[in-house]
């Protein structure tokens, strides 16, 4: 009995789950990773593979140079204004309209390490993705990339120190670190009490006009205003992660993988002093955001 090949189809769609989790990776965004997994599907059906050996790898090439593209396309873009991102998913996720989906895709990965990942450039992202995060060999990845087998090395090794974060944490983190872990729950879940647990009584939280949409800065004073105040943002919480800005713990609000909003913390002990919210796009590309 002859066993025929399975038609092309049936071998793309094997491979789709992969090649959909590594471009989700490289873009942070759901509807671009299937973008890029349907232009591979494109150059996949309109290409003689008779002479491709590994399948699965030549997929992987072609999927990772169109996010490269993607990348560099999205990243001259940044050059525009991105007030208008900000506010509306500020928006989008005070009124739950972010899809599921992607609330999902982005839990899988985590939404910290998709921020800190956005902050890599191009380059740094495909290669740190794919031999970190897929264990694709250097040399492989020199040819998807038309580099040297070195120059890869050097990029993923240079994404890896951005990605775990090279500044000198605070002299008590684990405790600062536990505060806020404690904090972002007690968001989640309404906790009113322990919210209040966690602020001093004169407790200031400052807000930027990109936060308030009114184009004037808010400041609250009191544990009460404060405590609140975080009570009415719940909805944001569920697409708000844990993470260290400028070396410190702090929480990044990333519906896409893309940092909309951070929240930055003043502690004396364990007992929150201060709380400065930033949602203003320039002011965002000056943090530096680590895994916490």
């Amino acid at each position: 009995m002859v066993i025929q090949d399975p038609s092309p189809l049936v071998r793309f769609e094997t491979e789709r789950p992969r090649l959909r989790a590594l471009a989700y990776r490289m873009l942070g965004s759901s509807a671009e990773a299937d973008d890029a997994v349907q232009e591979a599907w494109l150059r996949f059906d309109r290409t003689d593979l008779s002479g491709v050996e590994n399948l699965a790898a030549w997929l992987t090439t072609v999927v990772s140079r169109v996010c490269l593209n993607l990348l560099r396309a999205r990243q001259a873009r940044r050059e525009q204004s991105l007030d208008s991102y900000t506010s509306d998913w500020l928006r989008a996720a005070d009124e739950d309209r972010i899809p599921q989906e992607e609330a999902e895709l982005a839990d899988s990965v985590g939404l910290a390490m998709l921020v800190v990942l956005d902050r890599l450039s191009p380059a740094e992202r495909i290669a740190f993705v794919l031999h970190d995060m897929f264990d694709v060999a250097f040399g492989d990845i020199a040819h998807m990339m038309q580099r040297s087998p070195a120059s890869v090395r050097q990029l993923a090794s240079r994404a890896r120190n951005k990605v775990r974060g090279t500044v000198a944490q605070a002299a008590d983190p684990a405790r600062q670190r536990h505060a806020v872990e404690a904090y972002l729950a007690a968001t989640r879940t309404g906790d009113f009490t322990a919210l209040l647990t966690l602020l001093d009584p004169e407790v200031e939280l400052r807000a930027d006009a990109a936060v308030t949409g009114a184009g004037k800065p808010l400041t609250l004073h009191g544990a009460l205003s404060v405590a609140r105040s975080a009570l009415a943002a719940a909805p944001r919480a569920r697409f708000t992660a844990l993470a260290l800005i400028n070396g410190s713990p702090a929480l990044v609000m990333a519906p896409l993988g893309r940092a909309s909003l951070v929240i930055r913390f003043t502690f004396t002990g364990t007992t929150v002093t201060t709380i400065d919210i930033t949602a203003d796009p320039d002011r965002l590309q000056t943090f530096d955001i680590t895994l916490a």
